[in-house]
């Protein structure tokens, strides 16, 4: 009486597994296991950020050749292949000035003050609150998880990402979480000003 439901149960296992190519993990010599990876989608997102993100478009437009002209390998893969700096390596992570600017470490657009800035002891600047407009939001659903991403509304460089509602005693109770690698600092607070950064060729 046992035997029927095991073998329902088999062929449901097996149907299901098919999807994600069984024949790679029995006959590991025809069907090498590497081939099934791109059938998960976070494998595909752990290199790509949200489409949506690339697609959009920045008054400084810029080749990638031309990123690469004026920022460091470092900056470039921040910037513009939106990865991260390790916690706590980033020059900015405890500087706290009581006055200055942050700009983009791509374009020169001014982004945060000195007085947005908080310590949070995530291992990343944090900052509460940015310029009005200097910061643009959308959504990230790259690492398998929905994050909000936080960009350049100049240049579309990746900053980071904000949280919302971790409780930190701040106006908006929201925390910037920002690659040092993605700013500047001025220390006059003067955020109409930007640099001698060569200008879009776009």
């Amino acid at each position: 009486m046992r035997l029927p439901p095991l073998a329902v149960i088999i062929r449901a296992l097996y149907t299901f597994s098919k999807f994600s190519r069984p024949r790679a993990y029995q006959r590991p010599s025809k069907n090498p296991t590497l081939k099934s990876m791109p059938s998960f989608p976070l494998f595909g997102s752990l290199f790509s950020s949200s489409a949506s993100a690339s697609k959009m478009s920045h008054p400084d437009e810029r080749t990638p050749d031309e990123w690469r002209a004026v920022l460091s390998k470092e900056q470039f893969r921040i910037l513009r292949e939106k990865g991260t700096e390790p916690a706590g390596s980033g020059k900015y992570d405890k500087h706290l000035p009581s006055e200055g600017v942050y700009t983009c470490a791509g374009c020169n657009a001014p982004l945060y003050k000195a007085n947005h800035k908080f310590k949070s002891g995530c291992g990343w600047p944090a900052y509460f609150d940015s310029i009005p407009g200097a910061v643009t939001r959308h959504e990230d659903n790259t690492w398998g998880m929905a994050r909000t991403e936080i960009v350049c509304s100049n240049c579309g460089g990746h900053l980071g990402h904000v949280f919302k509602g971790e409780g930190f005693p701040t106006p908006t109770d929201e925390r910037h979480c920002v690659n040092s690698i993605s700013l500047n600092f001025s220390p006059e607070d003067k955020p109409g000003q930007t640099n001698d950064k060569p200008e879009s060729k776009a």
